[in-house]
Formats: structure tokens, C-alpha cells, sequence
């Protein structure tokens, strides 16, 4: 076996028991890393998990489940309490969990937009306690998986929860420009990848037919290698490099963002 490009990499993967996510953990697994596996419930993440091990052939030993439900912050936070815990290293860290807006507004527990939570601000809290463990060694690094619909986007930054006006395309497409957005942010090496319309259960939403997850999870891997040189807040439109929605680009936004985001996920 040819020595493995990822071998010494620890590698957390959210929303990893299907779609991009399982493909990811599975490609990443097939060159060496150890994958932490995030699922929402422990009965899927644990599933996941054997599954890599029995279909892919991943080291049992080098698969970690971890379950939180990101419409619930208190199991983000433990899980990165658990995380921080248990593997005081991570090199990489895929934002991927990621699901559609549902067709009527719905409030989490917290008091969030469903979809700005699971797919943005539940991403913002997981990052920012995870933190210490995140290597600053060249290479270690943040990978959110966006969408080409950011672009499409804004921010109601006076009605971020869209109480006024909801429609799920654009609560669903600002949670992704909130994600490009917040890859800029200078606290850690991020970049954000739209991996491409692939067959997954947010395919409805671009309405056309999609690759295959594999395709997609390529595109996220490549950018979690170490010698794929990075440049903080760069996207990616699957494997090209390509300017973001301009707001993605701008320090002014960045910052507002933090601002809006930290009280909304109980941050002072």
C-alpha cells in the first residue's frame, strides 16, 4: 500500500453519516486520517461509523463517533467540550452538517431560524470552542462547505431569524452566505468549497439532477490535504478558485457578522 497521504491527520467531519459527509469521512479515512464522525443522533453517527469500517475498510481504531444536534446549541457545546477532551490536536475541521430550510418558519430551542442555526450558527459556535485544539501548524485548517446559492444571497442583519418575511430559499441561502462569509474570519485558516449540485437531500433545492456525493466529497478532501496551500477566506467552486459573493470578501462584513452571531449563540 502506497504510504498515506493523511496518515498523521486528525480530521473532524460534521453531518457525516450521509451524502458528502459520509463520502468525505470515507475518502479521508482511505488516505490514513483519523476521522471524528459528527452525526446528530448517537445511533446514526455510531452506524456511520461501522459502516466505514465494514464497507470501506477504515482502522476501527482511527473512527471516532460523536453525536450533537445542531438545532440544539448545548449539544454543540458539549460536543466540542468532548472533542477538545479527547483529541486536544485537530488538524482539520469540516463545517459540512447541512440541512434545507424547511417550507414553513421554524424557531429551534434558542430562538434561531432553524437553517441559520444547523447550517451557520451552530458551525460559528463548534469553531470557536474548538479553537484551542485547531493546530496553527501550516496546513491545519477550516473547511466549510458552502453552496454556489450564497451568491444569491444577503444577510437580513435587522431580521437575521426572518420573522418578517420568510421564504426557504433565501433563509437557506443566507445561512450559506453567513458560512462563505465567516471563512474569512481571521481567527483560523478557512476556506469555504460549493462541492457542486450533487444526489443528496438538499438536491430539491437546486432543482436539476446532481452527481454523485463521491464527486462532491473529492472536491472537500483535496482541500483538506496539507500541501494544498490555502489562503484564508478563499472559495471555491469544487475544485477551482473563484471570488465569493463580495460580501464574502469584505473585513466590515466579517465583523458585523461576529457581532450579530456571538449573542445569538451565547457568546459575549
Amino acid at each position: 500500500m502506497a504510504s498515506a497521504p493523511l496518515s498523521s491527520r486528525t480530521v473532524l467531519v460534521t453531518g457525516a453519516t450521509s451524502g458528502i459527509g459520509f463520502e468525505t469521512a470515507r475518502q479521508l479515512s482511505e488516505q490514513g486520517a483519523t476521522v471524528l464522525l459528527h452525526g446528530r443522533t448517537p445511533e446514526s453517527a455510531r452506524a456511520a461509523a461501522d459502516r466505514l469500517v465494514v464497507t470501506a475498510g477504515a482502522d476501527p481504531d482511527r473512527v471516532c463517533a460523536y453525536a450533537a444536534d445542531f438545532a440544539r446549541l448545548d449539544e454543540v457545546e458539549s460536543l466540542a467540550h468532548r472533542i477538545v477532551t479527547a483529541h486536544p490536536r485537530l488538524d482539520v475541521l469540516v463545517n459540512n452538517a447541512g440541512m434545507a430550510a424547511p417550507e414553513r418558519h421554524t424557531i429551534t430551542t434558542d430562538g434561531n431560524e432553524i437553517a441559520f442555526q444547523v447550517n451557520f450558527l451552530a458551525h460559528y459556535l463548534l469553531t470557536c470552542l474548538l479553537e484551542p485544539a485547531l493546530t496553527s501548524d501550516p496546513g491545519g485548517r477550516v473547511v466549510n462547505v458552502s453552496s454556489s446559492l450564497h451568491r444569491t444571497a444577503s444577510i437580513q442583519w435587522s431580521d437575521p431569524q426572518r420573522a418578517r418575511r420568510y421564504s426557504r430559499l433565501a433563509a437557506y441561502a443566507q445561512s450559506q452566505l453567513a458560512l462563505t462569509v465567516f471563512a474569512a474570519d481571521p481567527r483560523v485558516a478557512a476556506v469555504s468549497v460549493h462541492p457542486g449540485v450533487c444526489e443528496t437531500s438538499l438536491l430539491p433545492l437546486y432543482g436539476h439532477e446532481g452527481t454523485a456525493p463521491a464527486e462532491g466529497a473529492a472536491h472537500v478532501v483535496r482541500l483538506c490535504d496539507p500541501s494544498v496551500e490555502i489562503v484564508n477566506g478563499a472559495y471555491y467552486d469544487r475544485s477551482e478558485r473563484v471570488d465569493p459573493a463580495p460580501a464574502a470578501t469584505e473585513d466590515r462584513t466579517v465583523r458585523r457578522l461576529n457581532r450579530l452571531a456571538d449573542p445569538l449563540v451565547g457568546r459575549s
